[in-house]
């Protein structure tokens, strides 16, 4: 509600009956509103504008002191002055207030981690013909507005810091510059402590082809854990190159533990089938091959792996990288997902429609499923950012265990969610064209784990987060805990 006052006027008055009156000789600071928000003062009748209470309580004190003006009646200058200037320092103060509190709202009171960067996506919604100042148009440049040096936290929203925690940081845990040895498979044996992976099949830096088989590998965590507590920065521990049978042509998916065994997703070589199978984790890392056909038909190139939890179900995605990157046939399938029952030797199709079918993962209570769609990956043909970078997420069907009621969960701004993997609160993580992503479970994405270049793969550990760059393994020691994966 407003209190309309006396309206100002502006009145000009000669200089001699200025000088004789001793009154301002020109015109007349005036109310012209006293509202809820506050008092509006103009010096020519302008028009009124509203002030916080500051000015209101400079306004009362200029009433109190019989400073109101009427029509045509003038003012002493030496009486209405103090009244200017207690409305000046007030509304002044006032003025710098709210600039504070505008300022924060704009930027949250965070507390980030060390070297960690806030990126507040108001103050991007609108780039105009300057983006490029930021990225270009290229998916595989990452968006990085702050030109923060890598490796480091991008924060997009305050409850990324619920997952980092106050003191999480990224370093460099191991290399193998010139081998890009550390490209997916990942499986953490809690028991051993150590994680498994496995190098690029048929890209580059992965020195396989047609010709020449991929490797496994694996690094200690214990030896990790020791290194980083005696140095302050990155540190370089020992990669181990496992000997493998001739069975497991170019791994590239696993999980587990699964009954005390590795399980691997092979995408096969040249003619040699891709395959299902378990590793023993100790050597002599005894094989079992568990299926490498479909009633007869080779598969694609199986490319990830994941067990639906509280059950033995195996399923797998088989797109057609193994032809894309040169080293398998000409698909003769779908690009599709699997389920197994290695109980029965049951195999069925479960979902489809896909450009290329890669990572999968389930939440904790088996209800919902992830699948990664990278077809604008295309190998040989190139990168065609038309095509789905994309997450979508079903429906389990409780009885049929098959994949419903598919929908967009997220789409990746930089490269491609190749490796997919959950933590127990629902987040959900994928290794794109920079560095991890991290989405809430509402498909927000909340956060960065900036590394710069391709990062396909992670694994949470009891150390933190292992985030597998080709060349590099990096470790962020988080907060959040991922879900169980082994049977």
């Amino acid at each position: 509600m407003s209190i309309v006052t006396h309206a100002a006027r502006n009145n000009e008055h000669s200089a001699h009956d200025s000088l004789r009156g001793g009154y301002q000789s020109t015109r007349y600071w005036q109310p012209l509103v006293v509202s809820d928000l506050g008092t509006s003062w103009r010096p020519d009748g302008v028009g009124p504008a509203s002030f916080p209470h500051g000015a209101t309580h400079a306004l009362n004190w200029a009433s109190e002191n019989h400073l109101r003006c009427s029509r045509g009646k003038q003012v002493p200058f030496s009486t209405l002055y103090p009244a200017m200037v207690a409305f000046t320092f007030a509304l002044l103060a006032t003025t710098i207030s709210v600039a504070s509190k505008t300022s924060a709202a704009d930027t949250p009171d965070l507390t980030l981690p060390p070297g960690a960067v806030y990126v507040d996506p108001l103050k991007y919604n609108v780039l105009g013909a300057n983006y490029t100042e930021w990225r270009t148009n290229n998916s595989l440049v990452g968006f990085n507005p702050t030109h923060t040096t890598s490796p480091f936290i991008q924060v997009f929203d305050p409850s990324f810091l619920d997952i980092t925690g106050s003191d999480a940081t990224i370093r460099l845990v191991a290399s193998h510059p010139g081998f890009a040895v550390a490209h997916e498979a990942p499986i953490y044996v809690p028991d051993l402590n150590v994680v498994f992976f496995a190098s690029n099949a048929g890209g580059t830096l992965g020195y396989s082809g047609w010709y020449n088989n991929s490797v496994v590998s694996m690094i200690n965590l214990t030896e990790v854990d020791i290194a980083l507590a005696a140095n302050p920065g990155g540190v370089h521990v020992s990669i181990q190159t496992l000997n493998l049978s001739d069975t497991v042509q170019m791994v590239n998916g696993g999980t587990g533990p699964f009954k005390g065994n590795l399980l691997f997703v092979t995408s096969g070589r040249a003619l040699l089938p891709p395959s299902v199978a378990l590793v023993n984790p100790s050597p002599p890392f005894n094989t079992t091959v568990l299926l490498d056909n479909f009633y007869g038909r080779q598969f694609n190139s199986l490319n990830d792996v994941k067990i639906l939890p509280g059950t033995d179900i195996i399923y797998f995605t088989d797109p057609s990288y193994g032809w894309l990157n040169s080293f398998r046939p000409e698909p003769m399938l779908p690009s599709q997902v699997y389920r197994f029952d290695p109980s029965t030797g049951q195999v069925q199709v479960v979902a489809d429609q896909f450009v290329n079918p890669n990572g999968i993962a389930f939440t904790p209570d088996g209800k919902t499923a992830f699948v990664t769609d990278t077809g604008s990956a295309g190998g040989f043909l190139g990168t065609n950012q038309t095509l789905p970078a994309t997450i979508y997420q079903y429906d389990v069907d409780p009885v049929t265990q098959s994949f419903e009621n598919r929908r967009v969960f997220a789409y990746s701004d930089s490269g491609i969610p190749d490796g997919i993997q959950l933590d127990m609160n629902g987040n959900v993580y994928s290794g794109c064209g920079e560095g991890i992503h991290v989405w809430n479970p509402q498909g927000t994405l909340i956060g960065k784990f900036f590394i710069d270049s391709t990062t396909p793969e992670l694994m949470f550990t009891k150390s933190g987060l292992l985030i597998f760059n080709e060349q590099w393994i990096y470790l962020a020691n988080i907060k959040a805990q991922g879900i169980d994966l082994s049977v």
